[in-house]
């Protein structure tokens, strides 16, 4: 499935053949990123895996799996060159309604307390938070605990 957004943004279904325009993104915006494999197995398992492209380049990605009743969003990224531009809550909201279609009454994620900007997306779209995990996250002192949000559907 493919969606059109605002003239010049398309998402679409992630291939394979993505993954050599994804991983650079992916080094460029976190510090402890996905591999290469990650992505791979969310592909060969059949994970809702979409790209954003404009202009024939993708600009950002995103991994959401499903189970019973809920869906959870494991990975949304948008370039860090093309971030502050909406692109973010365009892919948010697309991922929302895919989660809608698959009959999920909720969606869940988990994003670092320090990932200011992501968490007033979320807010924004009407996450709440509903618990933490402790030391989820690598960092450079040690780990980082996550907040898990949620959306009722």
């Amino acid at each position: 499935m493919s969606a059109v957004l605002d003239n010049m943004a398309i998402i679409r279904t992630m291939c394979e053949s993505d993954l050599d325009q994804i991983m650079p993104i992916e080094q460029k915006a976190y510090p402890y990123y996905w591999s290469r494999g990650i992505f791979g197995d969310c592909l060969r398992v059949g994970y809702c895996c979409q790209v954003m492209e404009m202009d024939g380049l993708i600009v950002g990605y995103a991994i959401m799996s499903k189970g019973v009743g809920e869906s959870h969003l494991l990975n949304l990224c948008i370039d860090p060159g093309m971030q502050g531009q909406g692109l973010g809550r365009l892919m948010l909201d697309y991922l929302i309604e895919a989660a809608k279609r698959m009959h999920s009454e909720m969606l869940l994620l988990e994003v670092r307390p320090s990932n200011t900007a992501a968490i007033r997306l979320y807010d924004k779209t009407g996450f709440n938070t509903v618990g933490s995990r402790n030391n989820y996250y690598p960092d450079g002192e040690g780990r980082e605990d996550a907040l898990i949000l949620a959306k009722t559907l």
